[in-house]
């Protein structure tokens, strides 16, 4: 049986907060038995966690992947680099790191592997090897709020992978339109797992006593409209808290402004156990800034939510202004944190509501293996 290999650029670290490549290569994983996974992950920084004041250390390098349900783990590894110094004052690193995964990928028998791009800075692996390469665009990074120097250097690595990817993937109807390519760019937005999800649990322990307005995301002010979010908490005081769950990118500052007004941050939690925060919420929040970086998306959270049928109350965002769900309400600035207040509590309990189709990820992955297929010829 001939190799399938496949070096993803990720994003994000292989850890407990599934994103959308996880779902997806989890699937494919299963579906392709000759499929075999180099998943890089972002560098190490340790110089700047010492000067945040947090615990330095190197990047662990390749290691084994993750035992993954129904895969033994043995076809997935991890590659975990680490940068030693700030990029301008090492200016060869880009070309250094991207060597270093070629060498990589050679070492462990990847002759010559598909390169899946999700990370921007893919583009000098993708011109250091001539690897066949897919870009899949879940954000639009151009968009965000980054340094001159940052963008610059997103515009060139995108310009790159747009002219020379054999496929672009995109997430979004609004990425859609301003990535297209003739005759390479296809849509695959997200999904949810629905059995996963509509599956009964326990109240979590740490979700707090009484009526709860929750939020399930990574917290990042890239999205997370922190004043709208701590009107909302002041809006509900006495009545029920605003919970927030996900990784806690936030700095010192919003993180205290957040608790003081009565915002509780559970901190990231496992893949598995985030049904039972959705479930056991009175009304699932999205108290998201309004923007071009924003409108780029589509929100896992969009099916998440829906999968467990409890009532939402959205800013005006892309995803869930366009879902024409009856238990979505959309609304901005005080109007949201009076909808808010006026979602609690919660006027139906899970599963009530929960039964209506949404799109799983395993749909979403025939569709990439179709779009893997069209990049390689793999049979």
């Amino acid at each position: 049986m001939t190799a399938h290999d496949l070096v993803v650029i990720s994003l994000e670290a292989w850890d407990e907060v599934w994103r959308r490549n996880q779902h997806l290569v989890h699937r494919l994983l299963l579906t392709d038995p000759a499929l075999r996974v180099l998943w890089v992950e972002p560098s190490v920084d340790p110089l700047h966690a010492a000067r945040s004041g947090r615990r330095a250390r190197p990047g662990r390098g390749l290691r084994p992947g993750p035992s993954l349900p129904g895969e033994n783990g043995t076809r997935i590894l991890l590659l975990e680099p680490t940068k030693l110094l700030p990029r301008k004052i090492d200016r060869g690193q880009d070309l250094r790191w991207a060597r270093h995964i070629a060498k990589t990928a050679r070492r462990i028998g990847f002759e010559r592997p598909l390169l899946w791009v999700n990370d921007p800075r893919g583009a000098d692996v993708l011109d250091a090897t001539g690897w066949p390469a897919i870009y899949d665009i879940t954000d639009d990074w151009l968009q965000a709020d980054r340094t001159t120097a940052e963008l610059s250097r997103l515009e060139r690595d995108e310009s790159l992978l747009l002219d020379r990817c054999a496929q672009i993937v995109v997430c979004s109807p609004a990425l859609e339109r301003t990535k297209q390519r003739a005759g390479r760019t296809t849509l695959i937005p997200n999904a949810v797992d629905p059995d996963t999800y509509r599956r009964p649990a326990p109240r979590p322990h740490d979700l707090p006593v009484g009526a709860n307005a929750v939020y399930v995301g990574t917290l990042h002010t890239d999205r997370l409209d922190v004043s709208l979010a701590i009107r909302t908490a002041e809006r509900l005081a006495g009545r029920a808290t605003l919970t927030l769950v996900g990784p806690n990118l936030l700095t010192p500052d919003d993180r205290t402004r957040l608790e003081q007004s009565g915002v509780v941050l559970l901190g990231q939690k496992p893949v598995m156990d985030v049904p039972a925060y959705l479930q056991h919420a009175d009304v699932l929040v999205v108290p998201h800034l309004l923007n071009e970086f924003t409108d780029s998306l589509d929100p896992i959270k969009v099916y998440e939510y829906a999968a467990v049928g409890r009532p939402v109350v959205s800013t005006n965002v892309a995803g869930f202004r366009d879902a024409r769900d009856d238990r979505v309400t959309i609304a901005d600035g005080e109007a949201f944190a009076d909808a808010v207040a006026e979602a609690v509590p919660g006027r139906w309990r899970f599963p009530d509501r929960a039964d209506r189709p949404v799109p799983s990820w395993d749909d979403r992955a025939r569709q990439m293996a179709s779009i893997i297929f069209a990049a390689t010829g793999w049979t």
